[in-house]
């Protein structure tokens, strides 16, 4: 940001409200890049746009996380049709089951997936996600699977992939990564967390030998205790905001 608050001008050509949540969702893809989340140009965040109309923003598809910013994301709505000018397109991949999810979920405020190392790796293992460690253990009974299919470019599987998640808001595609759907673009963040940290302490452990499972009754303990769920700790807003002040202090660009 200059002296002058340049990145945080807002254009005449946005409603305050479809601004400010271009401004949290490109600070979101700029926290992905921080924390090493991105995949080059690929994978997708997604977010609604406040109003009636089912539109919702997504990525431009050729630019790196790094470079998305408030003005530069599309909207699109469940057709996959581009709101208003862009001069990217969007990526099919991304759009496929986006749409779905943000046109018949009415908590799927917020999408987002990734091809993370160690979420990859879990998707692709026989026994899916063990829950012997901390994270996971506060992610029990709120995760399904769906079998992988392919590259998700068919509209046909947004569909198939929508049952698959039924009223889980973490899907696991097989052989391919995970998909969080939150009802704010920090809750979705916060399982996002959760379900990679899981993953990559999962690795850590088999890698040494047999893990020890947790015990049913402590794992819905767990769930019931989380602060990720807890609307009185932010349910993932304060996480997300402390993340946002760092990517402030390093480039606040993406307010523009």
């Amino acid at each position: 940001m200059n002296s002058q608050g340049k990145y945080y001008d807002q254009p005449q050509r946005f409603a305050k409200e479809e601004w400010d949540a271009r401004v949290k969702l490109a600070g979101v893809y700029r926290i992905f890049a921080y924390l090493g989340w991105d995949e080059l140009i690929y994978n997708h965040i997604s977010l609604r746009v406040p109003g009636p109309d089912k539109h919702f923003l997504i990525n431009p598809f050729g630019l790196h996380y790094k470079d998305v910013c408030a003005s530069n994301l599309v909207k699109v709505d469940i057709k996959g049709n581009i709101i208003g000018h862009s001069d990217w397109p969007i990526n099919p991949a991304g759009f496929t089951f986006h749409s779905a999810i943000h046109d018949k979920v009415a908590e799927g405020h917020c999408v987002m997936h990734v091809h993370t190392t160690p979420t990859q790796a879990v998707c692709c293992l026989k026994d899916g996600l063990s829950y012997s460690n901390f994270y996971a253990a506060q992610l029990y009974g709120k995760i399904a699977w769906h079998e992988f299919e392919g590259i998700t470019v068919h509209l046909d599987e947004g569909e198939r992939i929508l049952a698959s998640a039924g009223n889980k808001p973490l899907l696991m595609l097989r052989n391919h990564g995970p998909v969080v759907i939150g009802s704010t673009l920090a809750q979705a963040f916060s399982l996002m967390w959760l379900i990679n940290r899981a993953c990559e302490v999962q690795l850590a452990s088999q890698s040494m030998g047999a893990v020890k499972e947790i015990p049913e009754s402590v794992l819905n303990k767990c769930v019931a205790d989380s602060l990720n769920f807890d609307p009185k700790y932010g349910a993932g807003e304060d996480a997300l905001a402390a993340l946002t002040r760092i990517i402030d202090r390093l480039d606040p660009s993406y307010r523009y």
